[in-house]
């Protein structure tokens, strides 16, 4: 089974693809040629599902980082005779600057290694595991390089030294002496271009194209300077990363089946694009990236869901092509991280009924109102609906924000979010000219705020609490300051909050979700903090004027990236290591809009809800 912590890893993307790379020169997590296809490499999920290292032989000293304003990752290991230098990226193709990044990717992973002082002798290892490691391709030596046939994959392999193939690999050495450079590369064929080997000058062309591609998109993009503006634009760029070029697609994270508790079973795919996540992914890339980016986020998501399912569901959750079947399965051969099984792909999740996806796609919109003066008639149909639908259904119980596969209930969040569907559907009514249901959508809009103030708020718990009736915290009835349904100061407000701080956090102080112990999710054993909770935590301390709390409650999340500037899902309380799938979007997205709350509350500026 595979043990490397996941804090040890580093995301390559070319808005296509995603690799992880561990700090000893391990690939060890691709997917090609979409974030949600079946890995090539995946190491990360069982000790023989593949992988391919560039390492030094001897013992040696690892620095990392990412070159800067780029995803490019810069590996330094230092040994007793020399130093040398490995540069990895997913080429993003030529003519791929500023809002076109990744438009022409080639499919091409190239990793250059520098010897910048000394002698080193460097080891190569290649093992290809197509089909999330099913399959042993047949692997045969060719001029410079190494090609590999197996299931659907056809690939081949750069190799500037010669490699022995063995039974199921191919491996290698190399000796550098300063100022020597090499570059491999591993290529995927597409229907449109067949994998072949790459000169060296192309390879050196390319990394340094995407380098200079990186550093357009950034400068063109990247405005905000407020506090923590580096983890800021950073955090921009990972969301960047993890957005699917062709359609504008935000993934949840690049991996699947990556634990929430080390051993136990809450291990899902989070490689596909969620509804739930569209006002706070769009208020984050208005932040750290450009209105462009958000506007390829809400085009893809109305594209994807153009309409309403029989029943007048909206699906919550779609592929990076806007894909709605996404079947879950699990692939019994697979050991799991850390023994962490079953290890699933596709993602059940997406039958599920949530009524709260109906207040994010419209709070996303409102995000967008002067853009929407121009929308088409399907869109302008699909909104209303979406209001309309929010207005007949949200007295019914649902999954929840959460997604729990235990029985359905009558969620607080799912209320609050009808409630935003149909605050943002009178705000919004002229330009969707549905001007003749606003007496409606407000009548039902009061109805949810009466019906959620009575029926949400415990005086048991002093606080609101999870579901109707409940006394358990969650961490979601933080968003109702943020998204206007309740003053920042309103008392109720201000007790919740505390309440979640004090009842709610780790020893650290870091935010759980909710107690997963009480059952209400279907699910054995517990979980890690939530670091989106815990930002959210700041946030809303923000919006309260209690910016030194809130600076504390940042810090204390933002401290737990990893030494590339990384975010994963959940922080274990007992450990404090990294879990969950990696990177996390939704973490980075609570890191920027965290910070801009921040940023407001110190300019004496009121933080506003979102949007």
């Amino acid at each position: 089974m595979s043990t490397t912590p996941i804090a040890e890893y580093a995301l390559l993307s070319d808005r296509h693809s995603a690799a992880l790379v561990s700090r000893g020169g391990s690939v060890d997590w691709l997917c090609f040629p979409r974030f949600d296809s079946p890995a090539v490499f995946a190491r990360l999920l069982d000790e023989e599902a593949g992988h391919w290292s560039i390492r030094p032989s001897a013992p040696c000293r690892v620095t990392r980082r990412y070159l800067n304003r780029t995803m490019v990752l810069e590996t330094t290991f230092r040994t007793g005779a020399g130093t040398v230098v490995l540069t990895d990226v997913l080429l993003v193709g030529a003519d791929n600057s500023g809002h076109r990044l990744g438009a022409g990717a080639p499919h091409v992973l190239a990793r250059r290694l520098s010897c910048a002082e000394g002698e080193v002798t460097v080891e190569v290892e290649y093992r290809p595991r197509p089909e999330f490691g099913l399959i042993t391709p047949l692997l045969s030596e060719v001029d410079s390089g190494v090609t590999s046939r197996g299931g659907a994959e056809w690939l081949v392999l750069t190799s500037p030294v010669r490699l022995v193939v063995g039974e199921d690999d191919a491996r290698g050495t190399v000796r550098l002496r300063a100022g020597d450079t090499w570059y491999f590369a591993l290529h995927r064929s597409t229907l449109e271009t067949p994998a072949r080997v790459w000169g060296q000058e192309e390879l050196a062309a390319g990394v340094d194209a995407t380098v200079a591609a990186w550093r357009s998109w950034s400068d063109l993009h990247q405005t905000y300077d407020g506090p923590w503006r580096d983890l800021v634009h950073h955090s921009g760029r990972v969301l960047q990363a993890l957005s699917f070029q062709p359609s504008g697609a935000i993934v949840a994270a690049a991996t699947t089946s990556l634990p929430e508790n080390v051993g136990g079973e809450r291990n899902w795919d989070y490689r596909y694009a969620w509804v739930r996540d569209a006002s706070l992914t769009m208020e984050a890339l208005w932040v750290a990236a450009c209105p462009d980016e958000a506007s390829d986020f809400f085009a893809f998501l109305t594209a994807a869901a153009p309409s309403l399912a029989e029943d007048k569901a909206l699906q919550i959750m779609f592929g990076v092509g806007g894909e709605h079947d996404l079947t879950e399965r699990t692939l019994p051969h697979l050991h799991g991280w850390r023994g962490s099984r079953p290890v699933r792909v596709g993602n059940g999740a997406w039958q599920q009924r949530q009524i709260d996806v109906y207040g994010e796609l419209l709070t996303a919109a409102f995000r967008l109102a002067d853009q929407l003066t121009g929308i088409d008639e399907a869109t302008r149909r699909f909104l209303i609906a979406c209001a309309d639908t929010a207005a007949e259904r949200w007295r019914e119980q649902d999954q929840g924000i959460w997604e729990v596969r235990g029985a359905p209930r009558h969620f607080l969040y799912s209320k609050l979010m009808c409630w935003a569907a149909l605050d943002r559907a009178v705000a919004l009514a002229d330009r969707l000219r549905a001007e003749d249901r606003v007496e409606s959508w407000r009548r039902t809009r009061e109805e949810i705020r009466d019906t959620v103030l009575r029926q949400g708020w415990s005086d048991q718990a002093g606080a609101f609490t999870q579901y109707f009736g409940s006394t358990e915290l969650d961490a979601s009835t933080l968003m109702m300051p943020l998204v206007g349904f309740l003053p920042a100061d309103d008392p109720r407000v201000l007790a919740t909050i505390d309440a979640i701080a004090e009842r709610l956090t780790d020893d650290q102080g870091l935010v759980y979700r909710y107690r997963a112990e009480g059952g209400v999710d279907g699910l054995a054993g517990e979980e890690g903090t939530f670091l989106l909770c815990t930002f959210w935590l700041a946030q809303a301390l923000a919006m309260t004027g209690q910016v030194g709390r809130a600076r504390a409650a940042f810090e204390r999340a933002a401290a737990y990236r990893n030494d590339v500037g990384l975010l994963a899902e959940e922080v274990d309380p007992a450990t404090g290591e990294l879990l969950g799938n990696f990177p996390q979007a939704f973490s980075h997205i609570g890191l920027v809009n965290a910070a801009w709350a921040i940023n407001q509350a110190e300019h004496r500026t009121p933080a506003r809800a979102l949007p």
